[in-house]
This record gives C-alpha cells, structure tokens and sequence, in this order.
C-alpha cells in the first residue's frame, strides 16, 4: 500500500509535473513534511532555488507553480507563500481513507525488505560469575529494540548473548578457590577420576570471589601472574580447571537466564566466548601462510592501519610472547565461527562506545584476514552511559554498582507508590507495577540516541505525564478502556466519511499515517529512539483527539465507526511500537 514517504512521492510527481510545465526542472518539485505543521502539512520549497538558476522572483515561481497544478483529488489547499514557498495540505477524506486502509494491512503497510538480510547481533557480553549491574542494561535494551526493528521490517535476526567465558574472570576465580579451598580435588593435577557433579560453591559466593579476586590481583603482582597461568592452562585443556569452568558456567548461566528474562532480554543463541576456541588454532596458521600476521616483539600481530587515517592506529594483536590468546583473538575467531554458522550478511555489536577504537581494529583486520565477505557489513552501535544526578556513572547511594535486578526492583516500588490509590487486588499492582516499571526504564534510556550519555531520572522517568514510557502505556490503557465501553466492536467502514474533521482528528490521521515512514527510518538508522519520538507525538495526538470529541457519546453512528476505527488502528499501531522497545502493555494502571 501506499505509505507516507509515497503521499510525498505523490506530492513529488504532481509538483515536479507543474515544474517542468512551467519550463523549469522536475527535480524542484521536492516535498518535505512541514516543519510549520501550525501553517500546513507539507512544503515544498523548489522555487527558492529554482530563482536562482532562472535569475528570476521565487514567489513568481511559485505562483507559476501553484497555477499550473490547478485542483487535484488528493490536495484541499495549495498556496505560493512569499518569498516562494508552496504549502500544501493534503484532503482530509483522502487521509481517512489512508488510515483506514493501513489498519486492513499487515504491518500497517510497513514494506518488508525485498532482499532480506541475515543478521547477527551481538548485545549481551555479560561475564560469568558476575551479577548483571545497570552497565548490562543499555547494550541489552538498545540490542533487544534493534534486533526487533530489523525483524519487524522482514530481516531474520539472530540475537546472541556473547557471554564473557574464557578470560580474565575465569583465571581470577580458579586463583582465589585455589586459594580458599586448595584440598578440592580440580587443583590435583595427578587426579584421573571423575569430578563431582556438584559445584563447590552457590552463584552468591561466586558473585564475591570474583570482585575480591579482582581487587586483590591489582595489588599483588604474584597472585596475578598466578591468575594468567590458570587461563593458559585453561585454554590449555587442563583437566580440573576445565570441570571447574563448566561448574562456574552452570551455575552463573541459571542467573543471568533469569535476570535477562526479568528485564524482557530474549537471546536466540547464548553464544559464549569459548565457542569459537576450536577455531583459533586454524585462524592462525591461515593468517601467517597468508602472509597478515607477523611476530613483532614476541607478539603475533596484524598492521591494520590505512593509508587514510589522519591518527595512529596499532596493529591488532593476536596472540601474546607467551602464546596466550586475547579477546582480540577470541572476538575474530568468534566471526569466523558466525560466518560458518549462519553466513550472515551483516554482524551488528552493541557495546560501550568507549570500545570504538578496539572494534574499528578488529573490522578492518577481519577485512584484510578475509575472514568476512567483501560485502559483509560490520556495525558498532557504540552506547554512552546512564548516569546518576551528578552526571557520574550511575552508583547505589553507598558508591557502588547497583545490580541490575535491584534497579528494576527500585524503579517498580516507585511506580507502586504512585499508584498507591488505585483499589486493584495486590497481586495484579505488583504486576503493572512491573511492566510499567519496565516500560519507565527502557523508553527513558531509548528515547535517547544511543550513543549519548543521559541522567537517569526516577521522577521524571516514572511519571505518567509527559515524555515517559508510562505515558505511553496509559494512553493505551485509555483506548482500551473506551473500546470496552463500547462492547462489540463494529466492523471498520471501507472509507472516512464525507464529514468536516476537526484540527486534532486530522493531526491524529496524519501521524498514523506516517508510521511506515518512521519505522523503515528507524530500521536504515538501527534507532529505537526514532520510534520513541513517534509514539510520543501519537500518544499526545491520541489525547488531543480524546479531549476535543465525545467519541463514546457521538450520535452520528457513521462518524462514531470512524473515530472508534481511528482508535483501534492507533492501538494496534502502539501495540507493535512498544513491542519494537520490548515492553507491553497492561490492561489497566
């Protein structure tokens, strides 16, 4: 069907037509969405440039213009404005018809992508044996919406959680049982028998032993180098530390499972680190036959500077004098590994933008090793920071990492207290409570571009006014409760009514109908914010309608169909955008 950009397009022809009717070029006739929606709907502002290249009056243009298009079916009013402008509004009949075609369409005539791409998105890369803390959050709510967008548009999307396995926090972690427990049976090298199936500890000391170890390693050289052996000998494939890794991934996994799942985080595969160990040894020996990788100072290493960098760029290591691997080496052997799985067209990670540098390294070494296809394209989404009021990373009142989980909690009880007069079951409060919660965090975080830092807000992110996720979902919960009012619901008519529309029905009719649009922007961009933008002017053309018209208590039976239909289109429009920010909606709040 027919979707915003193509009523521009329609704009377009008809203007270019005039133009080049008038003996000027076509290509003046271009049409904008109006940035004065208070004067008209759209603009078009050829006739400004056009004077130029005629050495002649841009108003004179214009009126040329305007004369030459005479009256169409689509357009109600069309006027030379000095000093040339052309104002365009579009009938509201025309717009009603739109509307209501786009509610019988699937997708509300969103275009599904005519070559489908494979995608890989990497959004997790949460470590084992560490809680998921608020830094987890805007990689996992900005991937989770991106990953949605893209298949909302007709892209198969593979979400892969990524987790950290293999390095660092593993080595820090065997160093400190060995220390705490050095009798367990793992740390016997001479041990040939099975292991015990029980872990020697539960997910709460592991959840210590880690930031301990880590703090403690930064002060005692000997205990870090003592970290560094086991990781080798782990990669290695030493016995005891090997069953001592599947322990620590049993039990971290079950954790980060359910706090994924609390935060509405769904991955497809939960790829990890070690997965792509097997694929090292040949990664390797292809990079050195092939003339890429070469030693310097013991390291093997990879120039990936080009000529047209204006900085230094160093060359991308790839296995330390000590024959260690890095995460560098993991996170090429990991593409490898993706492009014999899934052959994907395109591999997307969502991580700090502090890591811009670290992934422009390993893209372009990945281009020149050949391990994608020339065509293959490599995304950062680099994400900044949510911050607390002092505009510092965001920290619990003692000063450090709140968990994840604790956040979500907070943000929750907030929302319980603001509901606090509402006379719903207990069970059923908490419930809303925690999708509204929910919805609070994840539209506060991506209504901003992800790569800007923000100030987490509590206040302001929790209120049921204004630019906020529960504001959304209240407007929700508005139509639904007007279509409940209503009972069985009328079929929709075929086309709007022959009746005068007042300023916020038409408002309203040109917002739906700009939501092919905006979601194909949104899924070029990779910009979940793009839609929070959207459902926010759709929520506050919604209320402006609301609050003009008695929709319930209308008399015309005609024109009460159209506007309960405008509604039902309008929340099934919302339904699909909070589903794109991964968020739903409760029946009542």
């Amino acid at each position: 069907m027919d979707n915003v950009n193509k009523i521009i397009t329609l704009l377009e022809e008809l203007l270019g037509d005039a133009f080049e009717a008038c003996g000027y070029e076509r290509r003046f006739g271009a049409v904008t969405v109006s940035n004065r929606p208070d004067l008209c709907q759209y603009q078009c502002n050829g006739a400004m440039a056009a004077a130029k290249q005629y050495r002649k009056a841009p108003i004179a243009i214009a009126n040329e213009v305007v004369a030459a298009l005479g009256e169409r079916d689509m357009i109600s009013t069309c006027d030379a404005v000095a000093p040339g402008f052309i104002n365009i509004n579009v009938k509201s009949e025309y717009l009603a018809d739109y509307v209501l075609r786009m509610g019988r369409e699937e997708h509300f005539g969103v275009e599904q992508a005519e070559n489908p791409r494979t995608v890989v998105i990497d959004y997790g890369g949460a470590n084992v044996a560490k809680p998921l803390h608020v830094g987890h959050m805007r990689p996992a709510v900005i991937g989770e919406s991106v990953k949605r967008i893209l298949r909302y548009v007709g892209h198969k999307v593979i979400g892969d959680a990524h987790l950290g396995d293999w390095g660092t926090p593993i080595g820090l972690i065997i160093t400190e049982l060995r220390v705490r427990k050095p009798d367990l049976v793992y740390f016997d090298p001479d041990y040939t028998g099975e292991y015990p199936k029980e872990p020697p500890f539960d997910v709460s000391e592991l959840e210590e032993i880690y930031p301990y170890a880590s703090k403690w390693s930064k002060e005692h050289d000997d205990y870090r180098e003592e970290s560094r052996k086991a990781i080798l000998e782990l990669q290695q494939g030493r016995r005891g530390y090997m069953a001592l890794w599947e322990h620590i991934m049993r039990v971290s996994m079950e954790d980060l499972k359910k706090n994924y799942d609390n935060l509405g985080t769904q991955f497809d595969i939960w790829g990890k680190e070690s997965d792509a160990q097997k694929h090292i040894p040949d990664m390797i020996r292809d990079m050195k036959e092939n003339g890429y990788a070469y030693i310097s100072e013991g390291a093997l290493v990879v120039d990936v500077k080009e000529e047209t960098d204006t900085k230094e760029v160093p060359p991308c290591m790839i296995l330390k004098s000590d024959g260690a691997t890095l995460y560098n080496t993991t996170d090429l052997a990991t593409i490898v590994e993706r492009m014999k799985l899934f052959d994907p067209d395109q591999i997307i990670y969502v991580v700090d933008k502090r890591q811009d540098l670290y992934f422009d390294q390993i893209f372009r070494c990945a281009r020149k090793t050949k391990l994608v296809k020339p065509d293959t394209i490599l995304t950062f989404i680099g994400n900044g920071t949510m911050n607390g009021q002092d505009g510092k990373p965001f920290k619990t009142r003692e000063g450090g990492v709140m968990r994840l989980e604790v956040l979500i909690e907070n943000v929750a009880e907030e929302v319980m207290r603001k509901m606090a007069d509402r006379d719903f079951p207990e069970e059923e409060k908490r419930e809303i409570a925690h999708k509204v919660g929910l919805a609070a965090l994840k539209y506060g975080d991506l209504s901003n571009q992800a790569t800007k830092d923000y100030i987490f807000d509590m206040e302001r992110f929790t209120s049921f006014e204004g630019n906020t996720g529960p504001y959304i979902l209240y407007t929700m919960v508005r139509i639904k409760s007007i279509l409940a009012k209503l009972g069985e619901l009328p079929e929709m008519p075929e086309q709007g009514g022959a009746y005068e529309r007042g300023t916020e029905e038409t408002k309203l009719l040109l917002t739906i109908a700009r939501f092919a649009d905006m979601v194909e922007k949104a899924a070029a961009e990779l910009a979940p914010h793009k839609v929070c933008q959207y459902l926010f002017e759709l929520a506050d053309n919604v209320n402006g309608f609301y609050h003009a018209n008695k929709i319930v208590g209308e008399s015309d039976e005609a024109k009460k169909n159209e506007w309960i239909s405008i509604l039902r289109i309008a929340l099934a429009i919302f339904a699909d955008g909070i589903a794109m920010l991964a968020f739903e909606a409760p029946d009542r709040m």
